[in-house]
């Protein structure tokens, strides 16, 4: 057992003897833990090299869900503020289970619900992070200029930096983000929204219950949500039928749909390389010619 595990372990009171170890699937950018001590089960990532940060936004995020109350995430029993290039953990705890039949419909109903709890402003207080990249926020009176400013802006400068935005690529990101408010709503509801919904961050506890994971929270419009579930092959129908029986669909979301996933797919840009140049290229052109 690593040095920074058996820290999280003691730091969070946890002195009994570690009973099992194993290596879990957690992602692209964490280590993960699967840890049974003779006090307790545990799921814990480790990273080296983060920002002190980084797992303090996620243990803030997950938080916000829960109180919520309306659907499950990982209790967080302790985090790391690493400093200097250090490696840091969090340790929550550990939930399996299987689906069920009706578990994709239950994650709508409880997104829906989700979605309903709503803030006076758009965005969020400090920075926090979408995958490995540093997300901007602050609290904006209006969600357009929140998605102009924090996050198409920051995406198109960062794709510059990294040498991918030629030109017509450019023209075509600057010209959408100037024209933005002919499609994007100044004033939808501030939904609280998990902010990186695919469908790798959520998973099935006891009784096929539906669990959100790994959240990148902000205030915003649902429909920026609901986007992003139909970019990677999309939620199960019922998981969209449900959902819709709690909170139906924006009246904007099918005009909106494509600029909402353009923000991912340039975060997929930015991350991964030139392999998504081409979908971004896409709803460019669809909405700009």
């Amino acid at each position: 057992m690593n040095h920074t595990i058996q820290n999280a372990l003691h730091n969070l009171g946890d002195h009994s003897p570690v009973e099992a170890i194993r290596q879990v699937a957690g992602g692209d950018i964490n280590e993960a833990y699967h840890i049974t001590t003779r006090e307790n089960s545990y799921f814990i990532k480790t990273n080296e090299g983060i920002p002190t940060h980084f797992f303090e936004v996620e243990a803030k995020g997950l938080e916000l869900i829960r109180n919520t109350n309306t659907i499950r995430v990982p209790y967080v029993y302790y985090f790391d503020r690493p400093e200097n290039g250090t490696a840091g953990a969090i340790v929550m705890e550990w939930i399996s289970g299987a689906p069920q039949n009706d578990t994709p419909a239950r994650l709508g109903r409880k997104l829906g619900a989700m979605h309903q709890v709503e803030n006076e402003r758009y965005g969020l207080k400090g920075e926090s992070f979408v995958g490995t990249l540093a997300q901007p926020n602050g609290w904006f009176g209006d969600w357009l200029s929140y998605y102009q400013k924090q996050r198409l802006l920051p995406q198109l400068e960062l794709a510059a930096r990294q040498g991918l935005m030629n030109h017509e690529r450019r023209s075509k990101m600057e010209q959408l983000i100037a024209q933005l408010d002919e499609w994007i709503p100044k004033h939808p509801g501030a939904s609280l929204l998990h902010g990186d919904l695919w469908g790798g961050n959520w998973m099935a506890g006891p009784d096929g219950e539906p669990c959100l994971i790994d959240p990148s929270v902000v205030y915003g419009d649902r429909s920026f949500e609901l986007a992003f579930t139909e970019l990677f092959g999309g939620f199960p129908k019922q998981f969209y039928e449900a959902y819709e029986d709690i909170h139906p669909f924006p009246p904007h979301y099918h005009d909106t749909k494509a600029i909402y996933q353009l923000f991912y797919l340039l975060v997929h840009l930015n991350l991964f390389g030139e392999s998504y140049g081409r979908p971004v290229d896409r709803i460019l052109t669809a909405y700009i010619g």
